[in-house]
């Protein structure tokens, strides 16, 4: 703290007594809005808020807004506990949570606007939402907001999401370097984040000098069942020659890694010695079959503890730099892939030199 956090002077500035005024800056709520904004403003000015520890929440209400699915565990495992890591980061402050169900396009925005009009929205976060017109109504009403798992193309909202394009490179480029040539990527695009690990798998071809054929390369999926991901794998097996054969498959998550299990076996075919099986997720399963599953983790629960922290960055500081806080994944290698290079020198995975 600095020097007592000037308390006496904010006091004084202000003209309410010093435990007033140490209630406010130490995060409780048992004060009036008008003296919490009066001495918010003092501090501000004397610039005590911008050397204070991140340790507090200067609010007293939030509201969270995600699809409907997301307060559910089992019709959306992961922003569920995207909302749950929320809840745990916000246990330490006296805040009153309340939530709110959205669609990720073409949202309710009276609904939307009704929420955020509430006295007692002092401040919001938005999970998955999508909208670009909700993004520029939460920009207008001023109230402090975190995007989570989206983004404002205009640049207004700060925001925090996995950094999904070097995820899918990261995984891409793993399989690589255990010698796989042939691998064949499963993945749901039914949102624009999941495009992004596309466009990072894309990357890693292109850095290895692969081609990325999507007729052999790639199947998509509505969902992130395992019975879909079955199906879909399944017939691929169906129509592929033994010179298509993957040597390793690439999926978009861990209930759909289950289901690609499920159609190797099928086949006959056995993981991880004839085909590996990777996935790319947050840890919902850890063994498919008693195989130990070599993912790369998405950060799920770090998603909620890092927006909490944005949120109290811009409360102590509403007029630093927006931003958007990208988190890695974190590679966790188990039995499901093979190596297939004898070698654990790093060395090139394309068939032909580039001058043949």
């Amino acid at each position: 703290m600095k020097r007592n956090l000037k308390i006496r002077e904010i006091a004084a500035q202000t003209g309410f007594s010093i435990s007033t005024v140490s209630r406010v800056l130490s995060g409780k709520t048992n004060t009036s809005n008008t003296a919490r904004e009066r001495i918010l403003h003092s501090a501000r000015q004397q610039g005590v808020l911008d050397d204070l520890v991140v340790g507090r929440l200067l609010l007293k209400s939030l509201m969270i807004f995600a699809p409907s699915r997301a307060f559910n565990v089992r019709s959306d495992i992961f922003y569920h506990n995207v909302i749950q890591s929320i809840i745990e980061a916000l246990s330490l402050h006296d805040v009153r949570l309340r939530y709110c169900g959205l669609e990720e396009n073409d949202c309710d925005v009276a609904l939307f606007l009704e929420k955020m009009r509430d006295p007692e929205t002092e401040a919001a976060m938005l999970v998955g939402i999508d909208d670009p017109y909700v993004h520029a109504l939460a920009t207008d009403l001023g109230k402090p907001c975190i995007l989570i798992n989206c983004i404002d193309r205009k640049m207004k909202l700060p925001g925090v999401s996995p950094a999904h394009q070097l995820i899918g490179e990261f995984s891409a480029n793993y399989l690589f370097e255990q010698g796989h040539r042939e691998v064949l990527t499963l993945l749901c695009l039914r949102r624009y984040t999941m495009e992004l690990r596309l466009a990072g798998i894309r990357d890693a071809y292109q850095s290895h000098n692969l081609s990325f054929d999507e007729a052999r390369c790639l199947l998509t999926t509505q969902g992130f069942s395992t019975t879909e991901a079955e199906q879909k794998v399944t017939e691929f097996l169906a129509g592929c020659s033994p010179e298509q054969m993957p040597t390793a498959i690439l999926v978009g998550g861990d209930f759909m890694a289950a289901g690609v299990v499920n159609a190797l076996h099928k086949a006959q075919l056995r993981v991880p010695q004839q085909v590996s099986v990777m996935s790319m997720d947050s840890a919902n399963l850890a063994a498919i079959h008693d195989i130990p599953l070599t993912s790369v983790q998405v950060p799920r629960d770090e998603l909620g503890k890092e927006a909490v922290r944005l949120l109290q960055l811009q409360l102590m500081q509403p007029d630093r730099v927006m931003g958007n806080l990208l988190l890695n994944g974190t590679l966790v290698i188990r039995d499901s892939v093979k190596r297939i290079r004898p070698s654990k020198m790093h060395a090139p995975v394309q068939a032909d030199n580039l001058y043949d």
